[in-house]
């Protein structure tokens, strides 16, 4: 069983790494409806969804883990996770012998009630590198890049569109990093592709109060729309250089880092903690300060290849391998 968020549609690519590896799998959402309005509702308290919870979880999840066999329970945990820890242990309760490996796709710092599923959790990992640090509950396991992105980096491609691009949801600090970047970068890079992504007017509000990041932000600047797959990929074939930031709390790199390093892409990002991975070169990556220094490595070379042990570590098929079949990747 995959318990996971539709986010971009990366369970699918998910379930087909787990089925290439042997398994039936079963896909239930991480929450009760994938509307954005529900969806921005729950991120502002996840009490005023309760009750789309429990009705969606007893007439859809239970009857799911009823009539299965499951072996392990896998359970990818973001901003959308809407289960509470009374229902992972009552899932715990009806599939004694199953394995349940939970996987943080955010910081502990962002997911503060994760922490009560944990005791009914076998092996527990997290993507973020300090939450492992100060925590030895936690397995590190950094995100993936899935397979069309590694397709892009074994492309040759000379001539791009875009200098640089983004696409992501605008959390305050991404918004706000995102913007400063691009705007210092117009020198070197003009083309640009800047697409931040609001799933709804609700969410919009709520950060236009709350955050300061957004106290010059209107709404026309926003993207109601997502891009699908396809588009995102095109977006990458046609940009020389990917641009990103973490959201407020957390160090994990993002999914769009990986991404980038498996279309081996340039990029530039205000996540310094990419220095203590294993894939970091200048030549690269340029991490964000403030500043830009347009006399740096990053901008006087084409990309680097990193060397094949490395690059294949960070595939969505060493992570699944890695979480199903708790095959370490060192």
């Amino acid at each position: 069983m995959l318990i996971a968020p539709v986010f971009f549609g990366y369970y699918k690519e998910m379930v087909k790494e787990a089925e290439i590896l042997g398994y039936e799998v079963t896909y239930i959402c991480d929450s009760p409806s994938n509307s954005n309005l529900l969806k921005a509702v729950g991120r502002v308290n996840k009490n005023l969804i309760q009750a789309n919870v429990k009705k969606y979880f007893s007439e859809k999840v239970i009857p799911t883990v009823e009539n299965n066999s499951f072996d392990k329970v896998l359970i990818v945990g973001g901003m959308t996770f809407s289960f509470t820890p009374n229902m992972i242990a009552r899932l715990k309760e009806l599939m004694p012998a199953a394995e349940f490996i939970m996987y943080q796709w955010d910081s502990e710092h962002n997911l503060p009630y994760s922490t009560g599923m944990h005791p009914y959790i076998d092996r527990l990992y997290s993507f973020d590198r300090y939450d492992c640090k100060s925590d030895s509950k936690y397995n590190f396991l950094p995100l993936f890049y899935i397979r069309q992105y590694e397709e892009i980096g074994n492309g040759k491609q000379e001539k791009f569109k875009y200098d640089c691009s983004y696409v992501g949801t605008a959390h305050p600090q991404k918004y706000k990093y995102v913007n400063e970047i691009s705007l210092l970068l117009k020198e070197a890079y003009p083309r640009q592709y800047i697409y931040h992504y609001m799933p709804s007017i609700l969410k919009y509000a709520y950060h236009k109060i709350r955050d300061k990041e957004f106290a010059g932000a209107k709404y026309n600047e926003f993207k109601t729309e997502k891009l699908s797959s396809a588009e995102m990929t095109e977006i990458f074939k046609k940009s020389k250089c990917i641009l990103d930031a973490p959201q407020k709390g957390q160090t994990g790199l993002t999914i769009r880092t990986l991404e980038c390093l498996g279309a081996k892409k340039k990029l530039v990002t205000s996540n310094a903690d990419i220095v203590n991975y294993d894939f970091y070169d200048e030549r690269n990556i340029l991490v964000f300060d403030g500043e830009i220094d347009f006399n740096s490595d990053f901008f006087k070379y084409d990309y680097q290849e990193i060397s094949e042990e490395v690059y294949k570590k960070y595939s969505l098929r060493s992570w699944m391998k890695c979480l199903i079949m708790d095959n370490v990747v060192k």
